[in-house]
């Protein structure tokens, strides 16, 4: 659950700060006094992106920070895959935060650490879910009815497996369409493609062939050197008869072996001598073989090494940055070529996987159809009770799941919401029949039914009483009491009806203050709330009657929460 929440330089509001508690929540306040800054902070935690006028004006840098307790298993668990948590139990409380400065940069922090807006976005499925206007525009479309349902389906793995194939067979479709280029186009690619093959292969490249050469390079152009520096280390070391250090070492080590008779301890230094002759002739010879590859005119083997790098330069600048890059080029324009070369029966092959392919998704489709039929007829039930609740008694409800014989990304079904509000009246898609209230309603309904399939903590509803009034707005603040018992409900509400029922009751109210209107929000006492609801329930003054209603109001809410 949101268990406070930090908004600041946000529009209006200049520094807001919030402790929340369980249950119904109602938010209340006059018009402008901030309510709509406060949900769409709320929705910029979250990862929304920000309106140009959110940050406030003067302001350099606006932040939202949230303290979420009693995360869910399946949160944790999510952040647990994602390598942000090492263990479950790292998370009992999480502290998100996001900044927004005035060139429009955001930036977010998860328990200090900073995440990508990506990783937020999908933080927030499991946190909070925010419902207002926008979602009952939202309910409207044929892909969000379908998602709806499809969270309360149980389709084992043949939803994912379909997901997958689906997937797999327009990489299929996609060979089959580069299969069936007409002849002319073909021959061209093959032109192409056997020109740089050729050209490829005639360069008879090497893997480790450039590093080789490179090396070369550098020894060549030191040749000189390199034979001068050799030769005399030679001649010191072994090539002199008469004065190399080898002849020395010998003639001492004769010496020493010579009075090892008289002093014992002659023979160790003789050994050691003579060691020290074959290491020397050793490195002589050592020393001579480094110019042994360089036969002939230096000149010519380094222009022979450099015209050799010209070509694999020329190479790399077409088909890749290293030799294994253009030998996979190769590779690659092999197999396009060998495939235009056999189109016929590529063709032939490809689409015998295809078809096999697809039989293999209708399989799938047929699981998934099945279950979406099923969970369509237990959320008919459910959610047409709901609706009866909350004022439409003479309310039908159908989910209809259509078998388009079409694979779709989720299958072969087109589903759609469909409603009858009036007693005669026949089933018509829920876009073209419902009114702005009873979308408010058909939202809340299936806000109750899937309450408890997606584990989140908080629910914000954005004046999902809008349009509604009465006995109706009544039962729409006893719905949302009952979701409360289960879930953090956070309300903005502009209904007496609906913030009367709540456990807790906060007011957002705007101030002059040095010049600049600044916005607060603070929790109202058992006074403070009949005063709040009596002003909802008013006109231009507050009156004792409407205290009394007020008062008689709240004291029977208490019954629901």
């Amino acid at each position: 659950m949101l268990q406070s929440l930090h908004i600041e330089n946000m529009a209006i509001i200049s520094s807001l700060d919030v402790e929340l508690t369980e249950g119904l929540l109602a938010v209340t306040g006059e018009t402008g006094a901030g309510k709509s800054v406060m949900i769409d902070s709320i929705l910029f935690l979250l990862g929304g992106k920000p309106s140009r006028d959110l940050l406030r004006h003067g302001a350099a840098k606006g932040m939202v920070s949230a303290v979420f307790t009693d995360v869910s298993a399946a949160c944790l668990s999510h952040l647990v895959e994602t390598g942000f948590l090492a263990d479950e139990a790292d998370g009992e409380e999480l502290l998100l935060q996001r900044t927004l400065d005035a060139s429009g940069k955001t930036a977010a922090r998860l328990n200090g650490r900073m995440i990508p807006v990506a990783m937020l976005r999908e933080l927030a499925k499991y946190l909070v879910s925010i419902h207002g206007q926008n979602d009952n525009q939202l309910l409207m479309q044929a892909a969000a009815q379908q998602q709806m349902l499809d969270g309360v389906a149980d389709f084992g793995d043949a939803l994912t497996a379909y997901r997958a194939s689906f997937a797999q067979r327009a990489a299929l479709q996609k060979k089959l369409a580069e299969t069936a280029r007409d002849g002319a186009e073909k021959m061209r690619l093959a032109d192409i493609l056997r020109f740089q093959i050729g050209e490829i292969d005639g360069a008879k490249l090497r893997v480790g062939e450039e590093e080789a050469l490179l090396a070369r390079r550098t020894k060549l152009q030191y040749a000189e050197k390199i034979a001068k520096g050799t030769a005399f280390a030679y001649h010191v070391l072994l090539g002199s008869e008469k004065a190399s250090a080898s002849l020395i070492l010998e003639r001492a080590a004769a010496a020493l072996s010579g009075i090892a008779g008289a002093v014992p301890e002659a023979a160790a230094l003789a050994d050691k001598l003579s060691g020290m002759r074959y290491e020397v002739e050793d490195i002589a010879n050592t020393a001579r073989d480094f110019s042994e590859d360089i036969d002939g005119d230096p000149t010519e083997a380094l222009n022979e090494v450099e015209a050799r790098l010209d070509l694999i330069s020329k190479l790399q600048r077409k088909y890749g940055k290293e030799i294994t890059d253009i030998l996979e080029f190769r590779a690659e324009a092999a197999e396009k070529l060998r495939l235009i070369d056999n189109a016929d029966e590529e063709s032939e092959r490809l689409g015998r996987e295809l078809r096999a392919l697809e039989s293999e998704m209708r399989v799938l489709a047929a699981h998934c159809h099945a279950a979406r039929i099923k969970a369509a007829a237990l959320l008919d039930e459910k959610i047409a009770a709901e609706l009866a609740f909350l004022d439409m008694p003479a309310v039908r409800f159908q989910i209809a799941v259509r078998d388009t014989d079409d694979l779709l990304p989720d299958g072969t079904d087109a589903v759609e919401f469909l409603i009858s509000t009036n007693k005669g009246e026949a089933m018509m898609p829920l876009s073209r029949v419902a009114s702005g209230g009873e979308l408010a309603r058909v939202t809340l309904a299936l806000r109750s039914v899937l309450n408890d399939r997606d584990g989140v903590g908080t629910a914000v509803f954005d004046e999902v009483d809008t349009g509604i009034s009465g006995k109706t707005a009544r039962k729409i603040g006893i719905k949302l009491a009952e979701i409360g018992k289960r879930t953090q409900v956070l309300c903005v509400t502009h209904s007496a009806q609906v913030a009367s029922l709540a456990t807790a009751h906060y007011k957002i109210a705007k101030s002059e203050q040095g010049g600049r209107t600044v916005s607060t929000v603070s929790p109202l006492d058992e006074e403070g709330r009949v005063a709040e609801v009596a002003r909802i329930l008013g006109g231009l003054a507050v009156t004792d009657t409407q205290r009394r209603a007020a008062a008689e109001m709240i004291s029977e809410g208490e019954a629901y929460r």
